[in-house]
């Protein structure tokens, strides 16, 4: 009778789920917590990708006023860097590329200037494996220049 009794109370200690829910945890809890870094990693990217839309939409309309291309060229430098400035963007290098051929068109036609801003935004601070430590951005905007306005040499 004893051994009877001894095989019941095992047979429902193998059918209990103490326990269960620290093995559960512990094979969940890692992918809840890399799921959370990977959305920080993923909005960083996307909230950083559209201050860089928006820096490169400035530069191109304040080259687009200026009647030189130097002018145009500075402009679009300084707007750019001041715009990724006022924004909180930090990058870790950046490039900004004015094509000015639309100030060359003669007074009457339509001309445009295209600005291309290139950002490499810094990921290393996650520590996120299979992350990459940096990505380069890169986001181009143009600008209609207005065809009545006097256009320097």
């Amino acid at each position: 009778m004893n051994y009877v009794r001894y095989m019941a109370r095992w047979a429902r200690r193998l059918r209990s789920d103490e326990g269960s829910a620290a093995i559960e945890a512990a094979i969940i809890l890692p992918s809840l917590i890399m799921f959370l870094w990977l959305a920080i990693a993923g909005g960083r990217l996307v909230t950083s990708g559209s201050k860089i839309d928006a820096a490169a939409e400035d530069a191109a309309r304040e080259a687009s006023i200026h009647r030189t291309a130097g002018a145009a060229q500075s402009a679009a430098h300084a707007a750019a860097a001041e715009s990724l400035n006022d924004q909180g963007i930090t990058c870790a290098s950046t490039s900004v590329s004015v094509n000015t051929g639309g100030l060359s068109v003669p007074v009457g036609q339509v001309g445009t200037v295209t600005v291309t801003v290139t950002c490499t935004v810094d990921l290393s601070d996650l520590l996120l494996p299979g992350v990459p430590g940096a990505r380069t951005l890169t986001s181009t905007a143009t600008s209609v220049v207005d065809q009545y306005r006097q256009r320097g040499d």
